[in-house]
């Protein structure tokens, strides 16, 4: 990979990402609290609709950039070389779930960290970004903020795994039809349609990574173990419970998509 497609990626990465977790920051927070173990209306309701807006602002862009510069590293890794090259055209959607996974694994370090410290505080909208890294730190140390790491990966590597092949090949299947390369906003309009799809068919583990970020420390919910979480989660409330917060969770992954994928391939293609 060159040097400037490096530095292309990087940037593209960043500036997609932080137009979308700034954008549509009040949907995530909705979808925190309906997902939260105290309700919807504990956790603060419709009130303080950016609690944890600057834990979102500075993870946003390292966290976006890491995973496009692993993304088309690997990509692009695995489709050098003559042989290779024609072998990994044929095993293109193959390529791209690897390439998404590392992606993910990568910019879930940077991710978790941001995302634990975000969801605290939009679940308890009283207490500031800074008093919850604060307090994070304090009781449970660096460790703490990497709780859930392991359902975030969890949640993330799936969500790849139907994203980017299905956006992979929608931009295809259009590119073929018309007969030429798609614009940005075509990419953009594949990438939505493949977010939801993803989003949707993800919303159980999102639910279980949610309760294990927000639950106190110590109690069982905390250790992370998934299927118990997600078991208790169904005895509680049902099949509802599993899905809860999935349409505020496709509107902001499928819009989400949209400005994300097409900002994307925009800067990307304008800095190349």
């Amino acid at each position: 990979m060159e040097k400037q497609e490096f530095v292309a990626s990087l940037v593209a990465g960043g500036c997609a990402g932080m137009c979308v977790d700034l954008t549509l920051f009040p949907l995530d927070t909705i979808k925190t609290r309906l997902q939260s173990q105290q309700g919807f209306y504990k956790a603060g309701g419709f009130r303080g609709i950016y609690a944890g807006v600057p834990s979102a602002a500075v993870g946003s862009f390292p966290n976006a950039a890491a995973f496009f510069v692993t993304y088309e590293c690997t990509k692009s890794l695995l489709g050098s070389g003559g042989a290779v090259a024609a072998a990994a055209h044929h095993a293109a959607p193959v390529t791209h779930m690897l390439a998404a996974s590392l992606g993910e694994i990568v910019a879930c370090l940077i991710r978790v960290p941001t995302e634990v410290v975000k969801q605290r505080t939009q679940a308890c909208p009283s207490s500031s970004t800074y008093n919850m890294l604060l307090v994070t730190l304090r009781e449970e140390g660096v460790r703490g903020l990497y709780r859930g790491y392991g359902s975030t990966v969890l949640r993330e590597i799936p969500f790849s795994l139907v994203q980017f092949p299905l956006w992979e090949y929608l931009k295809t299947l259009w590119s073929w039809r018309q007969g030429h390369t798609l614009y940005s906003w075509q990419s953009a309009v594949c990438g939505a349609f493949a977010g939801a799809v993803a989003a949707l068919v993800t919303t159980p583990l999102d639910v279980a990574k949610t309760r294990i970020m927000l639950a106190k420390a110590g109690s069982t919910t905390a250790s992370g173990n998934i299927p118990l979480v997600l078991y208790d989660v169904w005895r509680s409330r049902g099949f509802t419970g599993l899905f809860a917060g999935s349409v505020p969770r496709m509107t902001f992954i499928s819009v989400g998509g949209f400005i994300f994928l097409g900002t994307y391939e925009k800067v990307r293609s304008t800095m190349l």
